[in-house]
């Protein structure tokens, strides 16, 4: 089917948005036409056989990695996009990784310690499902980093991923954005349907009283940490129908522009003679 495509430059946090500062009020929670759901699943499942297809050449290459760094707030869709959105490719080409709360070895170590061992191969793609992020977010609303420490991670980061970018992975950062609206109705679901029971943790409700804080971390993050190597996207994502097809797209073009070729065999095709077996 034909595909039309969507201008995702108007989710991307550019060196120059950034310096302007950042409010994510001024990106939508919802931009999806509901009448057109059907035909956006359609360009969905396409898109994602192309990257499926875009994911063999990459693996096959084995030259250059990919990495989709996933952050949202609590409800905010991670393990869902994971779910639908790379249902498709090659497991054995792609690491998914989910960040939890740092233990007591890896508090001993910095910050980077326990995410860089999780970063991509040449030839993988790589989810982190929460990130190196988790340091200048919760950290900051809880008091725990100062806007001065801060500061250095942002260096930090950004050199990180200069590092990684440098080696050959090209990174893809993505914010799902929720409004608080739909994140009580996730929530609510959780709490009531008892096959959803075990992903609620009444922890987030203490969380969800810092949203303010969580959006001027947010902005704060994205301002200091969007470069030209590894923008920020904000991705509505109240509709989780529209957020699928706007990262199977971002995915897929992001390939495309990587352009992985399958390598030559080192034979002659014409010279391989197989020969007949008997099967007893």
């Amino acid at each position: 089917m034909t595909i039309s495509p969507i201008d995702l430059s108007e989710y991307r946090v550019d060196v120059q948005r950034a310096k302007q500062g950042v409010r994510l009020s001024d990106w939508p929670t919802k931009a999806g036409d509901k009448e057109k759901r059907d035909e956006t699943e359609q360009e969905t499942a396409e898109l994602q056989n192309q990257l499926s297809e875009w994911q063999e050449k990459l693996y096959a290459e084995g030259q250059q990695s990919l990495l989709l760094i996933l952050q949202a707030r609590d409800a905010g869709g991670k393990d869902s996009t994971v779910k639908h959105v790379l249902a498709g490719v090659n497991p054995q080409g792609i690491i998914v990784t989910s960040f939890k709360v740092p233990s007591d070895i890896e508090q001993k170590h910095d910050f980077l310690w326990r995410v860089h061992p999780h970063a991509p191969a040449t030839g993988m793609m790589a989810v982190f499902n929460r990130s190196h992020y988790e340091e200048v977010l919760v950290t900051r609303v809880h008091g725990q980093v100062s806007g001065g420490q801060a500061q250095h991670h942002f260096a930090h980061i950004r050199a990180f991923e200069a590092l990684l970018h440098d080696k050959g992975t090209r990174i893809l950062k993505v914010y799902l954005h929720i409004s608080p609206e739909e994140q009580k109705e996730r929530l609510l679901e959780r709490v009531q349907k008892p096959e959803k029971h075990w992903k609620f943790n009444i922890g987030d409700l203490d969380e969800r009283a810092h949203w303010k804080d969580y959006t001027r971390y947010y902005q704060e993050m994205m301002e200091a940490t969007s470069t030209d190597i590894a923008p920020w996207y904000v991705i509505p994502a109240d509709q989780k129908w529209y957020r699928d097809r706007l990262i199977s797209q971002l995915l897929v073009d992001t390939l495309a522009e990587m352009n992985p070729q399958f390598p030559a065999g080192d034979f002659d095709p014409s010279q391989v003679v197989i020969d007949d077996t008997d099967s007893d």
